[in-house]
């Protein structure tokens, strides 16, 4: 079973676009990385690392963060705290075509 496949068996068990179900869908984008997929697949095998284990560190952020009875975890918060989870590296960003950067690339 791939780890594609591992996320959607869980996932199965969450309702729908529950906060658990969600980390799956963020988890299937980081996983898009060989290396990532290979590391997620292992850790879903083990018991406390699951979508829902996983969420519960974002549900702390976001208690943590809280103002009033509002709470908010921006998508690049929330895959950091999944990555630290799974032990993933940080997504890298992709060098421009001939490894320059120019500044009118932030214009």
């Amino acid at each position: 079973m791939d780890v594609f496949e591992k996320i959607e068996q869980q996932q199965k068990a969450l309702k729908e676009n529950s906060a658990p179900w969600v980390v799956g869908e963020q988890l299937k984008e980081i996983c898009a990385d060989p290396h990532c997929a290979e590391l997620v697949s292992a850790d879903l095998d083990r018991k406390g690392m699951g979508l829902a284990d996983c969420e519960k560190n974002i549900k702390a952020y976001a208690d943590k963060h809280k103002t009033g009875n509002f709470a908010y975890v921006p998508p690049k918060v929330a895959e950091k705290i999944i990555r630290e989870f799974y032990g993933l590296p940080e997504q890298e960003i992709p060098a421009p075509a001939g490894g320059f950067v120019s500044l009118e690339d932030y214009i």
